[in-house]
């Protein structure tokens, strides 16, 4: 895993903030960073829609991939979030990573007019929605679907393969999905590889896994990782609760390459926090401490 190990930095996708958006994610394309990640909440005005964005910095990109960290599902109807993410792959030659979540922030859900579902319902949409995405995929005859949630009649699957899949699923029923599902998941609120949330929600996830028969090792954790990037050591990267703080160049590539040696860590998205300009700390991030791991793990073989 550890020569897989995917580096990536999270943009802001509010209206005031395009200018610098566009920069970061051209900045982290030219350096060689492998996605770049914006947020979904669409019923926030002050936001860019998350795929609207998305569209527009790979039309301005080469190498590096998107995806929406993670697609508000309720409000993006399977069916449709196939059609968007396919035609972003076929667009930008596969650029593309489709963050997939159950849904969050009910009340405001519904003030776009879209119905409420209760927990256990959400998550078995969650879990539908991955037959009809990757139904929709890959070409072939017409699709029909008859679910609880999403009925398809003869709709016919686009010509361009499914984009991996990663889940920001946080309860344990929403995790053995992404165990039986998914290609990835992302921790919530910014866990990492010591967490608690970490410990207690990896397994679940395992289990799920190896229950239908698949190997737990194809599912990538993928750490939302916010943090200072200082010009000196920091006398203590981590906090008394053991949260990651941050440090110079050299102490992030020590921690994430251990994360990645040790841990099994898939790989990281970058949300700049602390007293640098945001600009300079991503693109101290995907100029320095990015190739600096991938280097150390290249060392190790």
């Amino acid at each position: 895993m550890a020569e897989n190990a995917r580096f990536g930095i999270g943009v802001s996708n509010a209206v005031r903030d395009i200018a610098q958006s566009m920069e970061i994610v051209g900045v982290s394309d030219r350096a060689g960073l492998d996605h770049f990640s914006v947020s979904d909440h669409p019923y926030v005005g002050r936001m860019l829609d998350a795929y609207s964005l998305v569209g527009v910095a790979l039309g301005r990109t080469e190498h590096i991939s998107g995806m929406v960290n993670v697609s508000n599902l309720p409000t993006r109807p399977a069916p449709m979030l196939a059609r968007a993410v396919t035609s972003l792959s076929a667009l930008t030659g596969g650029r593309v990573v489709l963050g997939l979540g159950a849904g969050g922030s009910w009340d405001d859900i519904t003030r776009l007019g879209f119905p409420r579902l209760t927990g256990g319902e959400a998550v078995r949409a969650f879990e539908e929605a991955f037959t009809v995405i990757r139904a929709l995929t890959g070409g072939g005859s017409p699709v029909s679907f008859d679910g609880e949630f999403y009925h398809l009649d003869r709709v016919d699957p686009a010509p361009v393969g499914v984009p991996p899949i990663w889940t920001g699923s946080v309860g344990a029923k929403s995790l053995a999905v992404t165990g039986r599902q998914a290609d990835g998941w992302i921790p919530g609120h910014a866990a990492d590889w010591l967490s608690p949330r970490y410990r207690e929600s990896r397994p679940i996830i395992d289990e799920a896994a190896q229950a239908v028969g698949r190997d737990p090792r194809d599912i990538a954790t993928i750490y939302n990782l916010p943090g200072r990037i200082s010009p000196t050591p920091l006398a203590a990267t981590r906090d008394e609760e053991g949260r990651w703080l941050g440090g110079d160049v050299a102490q992030w590539v020590e921690e994430l390459t251990g994360a990645v040696l040790e841990h099994d860590a898939g790989g990281f998205t970058y949300f700049p926090v602390g007293d640098q300009p945001i600009e300079r700390a991503s693109a101290l991030w995907a100029e320095e401490i990015a190739p600096g791991v991938r280097e150390a793990l290249a060392k190790q073989g």
